[in-house]
């Protein structure tokens, strides 16, 4: 990525003066000594040379000898090159800061958002499924391509892309890695995704990181590594495909209710955070079941509790489970549900 050469730009201007300067300096000292001159002083120099350059020539003042003759064809035809660098520089800079806000160097202020290393097909998947359900994503990549690719298909509001090393740890935080909610590492294999998760773990620390993996058997090695989530992508199709030979239509529903409903006939399973207002606080779980049901057609299916050892998923609890606040409530709805439920909570999904 080409950076914009302060340096050499402050030399060219300050080179401009020496030149400009000297030629006014050598106009005065030439045309000061004849009579009728009208470059009776430095002033009236710098007035011919600044009409000149600009291409204005009022005309009321004007070099009468020969070698000041010479000097204002010099300061005529060297106005030309003043302009080509000029537009030049311009047109550099400001290609260079469009550049720059492309890869992402001007950084991003997405907050609570979900950062995704590497791209793919795997991870545009993902994004679009995070992006229907509302978050923002925020892309690092080393591949200049596919930059453009993402900013084709999606708005600058909603995904934030950056082009960087994945190992310079400190151009991840213009991607504000530390406001993310959840870090997916979506590296090539799982060895390097597991090198890089623990040099990552040394650097931001406190994030909650996922990985997909092609081996299930080292799900206990990325979980010791410090990852939250580990998925593995054969066990997953492997159990669906299952579930499609001997229970089509429980197949179906099931990966339907993974992804985000995209229109009200869809199905979906939600996680919303119960806040400290909310009217579900101190309530017992079948109250809310069927307040929920009465009120927004979606079904209760559990409640997620945080402890001191992270957080428990109470599925289909007792009844007389009490709702505190900060706890999740897990609800299945179609397109419909979900739209009463955020009227009824004034809330979004997710964590």
């Amino acid at each position: 990525m080409k950076k914009p050469d302060h340096r050499n730009l402050i030399y060219s201007i300050f080179g401009l003066f020496i030149f400009y300067g000297t030629i006014i300096v050598l106009l005065h000292s030439i045309e000061s000594q004849v009579p009728g001159s009208q470059m009776v002083s430095w002033q009236d120099g710098l007035w011919y040379v600044v009409a000149t350059i600009t291409t204005v020539g009022y005309g009321d003042v004007y070099p009468i000898t020969y070698p000041g003759r010479i000097l204002g064809f010099i300061t005529m035809l060297s106005s030309l090159g003043v302009y080509g660098f000029i537009i030049g520089q311009i047109a550099n800079f400001m290609s260079t800061l469009k550049e720059q806000r492309a890869m992402g160097f001007n950084g991003t202020d997405f907050k609570n958002h979900v950062v995704i290393i590497g791209w793919n097909e795997f991870g545009q998947s993902v994004m679009s499924h995070l992006i229907a359900a509302g978050k923002r994503v925020a892309v690092i990549t080393k591949e200049r391509s596919s930059i453009d690719i993402i900013h084709e298909f999606y708005k600058g509001d909603q995904v934030y892309t950056l082009y960087s090393d994945y190992n310079n740890f400190e151009m991840l935080e213009k991607a504000n890695i530390k406001e993310a909610s959840i870090v997916f590492v979506n590296l090539n294999d799982d060895t390097e995704k597991l090198v890089y998760v623990i040099n990552l773990k040394k650097n931001f620390s406190k994030l909650n990181y996922v990985v997909t993996l092609d081996n299930g058997n080292l799900k206990g090695t990325f979980q010791n590594a410090g990852v939250t989530y580990t998925i593995c992508k054969n066990e997953i199709s492997a159990k669906l495909m299952a579930s499609y030979i001997y229970e089509p239509d429980v197949a179906l529903f099931s990966e339907e209710i993974i992804a985000y409903a995209h229109d009200e006939t869809e199905y979906d399973i939600k996680q919303i955070q119960i806040k400290w207002d909310n009217p579900f606080v101190g309530t017992f779980y079948e109250k809310a079941f069927f307040d929920l049901k009465k009120t927004c057609n979606v079904i209760l299916i559990g409640i997620v509790k945080l402890n001191g050892e992270g957080r428990k998923f109470h599925k289909n609890p007792e009844s007389s489970l009490k709702i505190d606040a900060d706890d999740y409530l897990v609800i299945m709805m179609d397109g419909k549900g979900s739209e009463k439920l955020k009227r009824y909570f004034q809330i979004t999904e997710g964590l």
